[in-house]
């Protein structure tokens, strides 16, 4: 939005930001559909892994999600009678295939429907009343977020796809590494800002901005790459009980796990990896991927470190030493731009390490943005003075020592729905997502 429509008056700002949000939500529905091009309809309804839904799902989850939060709080109601096919509290992932879910061309149809109930009630809507669900467009940004997340999903679902693998129709060229970078860097102690109060796109398990003090540790300018992954797998890392806590060796142990996932050695001895439809040697400067937070725990303990804690990620990714500001992303506060990180899907894989210099957080960090989700140390809790909004099973439900919180985004993640507050999670456990990490230390 221009400073000139801004000046104008409210009424001018508020309908350039009802603009703004419909170009957003046709561009997001644009891109979701983009990426089921290539994919044969009987396939989009085939479970590919018990770990996902079969995507046909997902599309119709998207739909119904934006009607629930999009179209009934403003009155009316499409079809009501799916909000039980796509409840993912009652539906299992292994589960949904069973469910008795419309065939592709009625789906389509629901959700162009929905998307026209939502843009009339969006034209109609007061952005600055007292409701915090349409103020600023808070809800827009949700149900923006919610299908590049689902997107994101959708890529991970397609990565494990059975037989011929998915073909992308486009594929974005990625700049080259840069051999120097490597290392770690050192963040004093101090206080700095955690999380953010922003209620426009920010969602409730990162607020209250809060803050923490930290003491001075050293954490990797980079993701750990494939190069230094291979050491611990050539060492025989996954063989090795005392390097892993007790739960990730009898996870490995029951699963035959030798390598990251997608990882396969030929006849040779030499490994090779797939991303979609591209088979190539590891490349060792890379960072590795699809490992789970065993997996990375146990490397951690390999190399004699650790993995940082979500403090001390957020510490490294947002503050700034010298000024002693927190910023939105690494680089600052300016919009994502492709020479800063790699985001936005189309390159369908990870970029190498020092690929982005433009995207370098103050404290010397690299890609902490984009590329891989990075494992922490931490437990998924609440924040001090956290609210559940607007409804629990969004974060509040899932609160506890099952999930381990995941930072930063991977190349699969849509720049909408990334910042340096954002928080993941998952179960320790799993290898599917686009996860890698980097180390830690105590000084």
């Amino acid at each position: 939005m221009s400073t000139e429509i801004l000046s104008v008056g409210s009424v001018t700002a508020e309908a350039e930001l009802k603009l703004h949000l419909a170009a957003l939500l046709d561009e997001a529905r644009s891109r979701t559909l983009a990426l089921l091009a290539p994919v044969p309809v009987a396939e989009l309804f085939a479970q590919q892994d018990r770990l996902m839904s079969p995507i046909i799902w997902d599309l119709g989850h998207i739909g119904n999600f934006e009607e629930l939060w999009g179209v009934r709080p403003l009155g009316g109601s499409i079809r009501p009678e799916y909000d039980s096919l796509y409840d993912a509290m009652t539906n299992p992932r292994s589960t949904r295939d069973k469910l008795p879910l419309p065939e592709f061309e009625r789906l389509l149809g629901f959700l162009r429907d929905v998307r026209a109930g939502l843009l009339e009630r969006l034209n109609r809507a007061d952005l600055g009343d007292g409701n915090p669900l349409l103020r600023d467009g808070y809800v827009y940004m949700m149900l923006l977020q919610h299908e590049y997340q689902h997107d994101e999903t959708i890529l991970a679902t397609l990565q494990l796809k059975l037989g011929e693998p998915y073909h992308p129709a486009e594929r974005r060229a990625l700049p080259g590494g840069d051999l120097r970078v490597g290392g770690m860097v050192t963040v004093p102690a101090g206080e700095f800002w955690m999380g953010t109060d922003d209620r426009s796109a920010a969602y409730d398990n990162e607020r209250s901005r809060h803050q923490l003090h930290l003491d001075a540790f050293q954490i990797g300018v980079a993701p750990v790459s494939n190069a230094e992954f291979m050491k611990f797998v050539e060492a025989g890392g996954y063989r090795r009980k005392e390097l892993w806590e007790e739960a990730g060796w009898a996870f490995v142990q029951e699963n035959g796990i030798v390598a990251p996932k997608h990882w396969e050695q030929d006849a040779d001895g030499a490994w090779h990896t797939r991303s979609m439809d591209r088979t190539e040697p590891v490349n060792p400067r890379r960072p590795v991927v699809h490992v789970c937070w065993h997996e990375a725990s146990a490397y951690c303990r390999f190399a004699g470190l650790r993995l940082p804690t979500e403090a001390e990620w957020e510490k490294a990714a947002s503050w700034n030493p010298a000024t002693g500001e927190q910023a939105i992303f690494p680089w600052g506060n300016e919009p994502f731009q492709e020479r800063r990180a790699n985001l936005d899907q189309l390159a369908f894989m990870a970029a190498e390490i020092g690929a982005y210099p433009d995207g370098v957080s103050a404290v010397g960090c690299h890609q902490m943005i984009g590329d891989v989700w990075e494992w922490t140390a931490s437990d998924f809790v609440p924040y001090p003075g956290f609210q559940a909004f607007p409804y629990d099973e969004y974060s509040k439900v899932f609160f506890g020592p099952e999930y381990k919180v995941l930072r930063g985004g991977s190349w699969a993640t849509r720049p909408g729905a990334i910042r340096n507050s954002f928080r993941n999670w998952d179960f320790p456990i799993r290898r599917q997502i686009f996860s890698g990490f980097r180390c830690a230390r105590d000084i």
